[in-house]
């Protein structure tokens, strides 16, 4: 077994692209990373393991200061690569929050890593892949793109999806800058049934892919098929642009969301935890 750490990303991505497209929907994380354009990627952390004939069977990536996303090349449980990245790490006085990896894989690094019982399971999540919107009734009102006069909801909104989910919180004044970002490039849209009831985005793309995200409906106007209906068009539209697949995370401690996003026509891919270091 071999540890490289990249002092140069584009070497990362040329090694571990082809073995990450495998599993294009578990990996859209790791993937948008590769194809994205951003200018700080030299000072990510990105590593690989690679096995005596020379190819990767683990890969990692962290973008400070969240946290390390992982891949087990097929999903297969490597006891020796993961102890020997977290090895590696560790002594090379990398400080890392916590690790976002398939369920197993998450559980043996963290343990590898910080150490038996020095670590907690933030979240679980099923990654859940489209090809095809089932026909399902919609509610009352339509889709319809961001606007500027949606700031007065809309960062609130946001804010409270990120509470729900138990991600990075923006105050507002944050979030109404990256809500204005958004208006114009028909990435984010809005439920509308008179007034505005429900949200949804378009995030990252990979190659064959779109990431829906930022879904959210307040609790007043919750149960009424506002959420299920704008998810399906968002998902629709996108597969008009000739993406393949749509794919989204969802809580897998939730039922409810789960069984509306399997309503439309999304299946489990996999689960994800994130798991936090203490």
């Amino acid at each position: 077994m071999k540890f490289t750490r990249y002092s140069e990303f584009g070497d990362f991505a040329n090694d571990t692209y082809e073995v990450l497209s495998v599993n294009e929907v578990q990996n859209n994380l790791l993937l948008s990373f590769i194809e994205s354009k951003t200018e700080a990627k030299n000072e990510w952390l990105s590593a690989t393991v690679k096995d005596g004939n020379g190819a990767v069977v683990l890969a990692a990536v962290c973008t400070p200061p969240y946290n390390i996303v992982m891949y087990g090349t097929g999903n297969k449980p490597n006891p020796e690569a993961e102890k020997l990245m977290a090895d590696e790490l560790r002594s090379g006085g990398e400080s890392l929050p916590g690790v976002l990896a398939e369920e197993g894989l998450a559980a043996r690094f963290a343990e590898s890593f910080s150490g038996k019982g020095r670590s907690v399971k933030h979240m679980s999540m099923n990654i859940m892949r489209l090809d095809k919107v089932a026909d399902i009734e919609k509610a009352p009102g339509k889709m319809r793109p961001l606007g500027e006069d949606d700031m007065f909801f809309a960062p609130y909104w946001e804010r409270a999806f990120s509470v729900d989910c138990g991600t990075e919180v923006f105050d507002i004044p944050a979030n109404i800058e990256k809500m204005r970002k958004r208006v114009g490039k028909d990435i984010h849209f809005i439920w509308e049934d008179g007034h505005p009831v429900s949200q949804a985005a378009h995030g990252r793309n990979t190659k064959n892919g779109a990431v829906v995200n930022s879904v959210y409906t307040p609790p007043h106007y919750r149960g009424k098929g506002y959420a299920s209906s704008l998810v399906a068009s968002l998902s629709q539209a996108l597969l008009e642009k000739d993406f393949r697949f749509c794919c989204l995370f969802a809580d897998a401690s939730n039922p409810v969301s789960c069984g509306i996003y399997r309503k439309i026509g999304y299946y489990d891919v996999c689960v994800f935890n994130e798991i936090r270091f203490i």
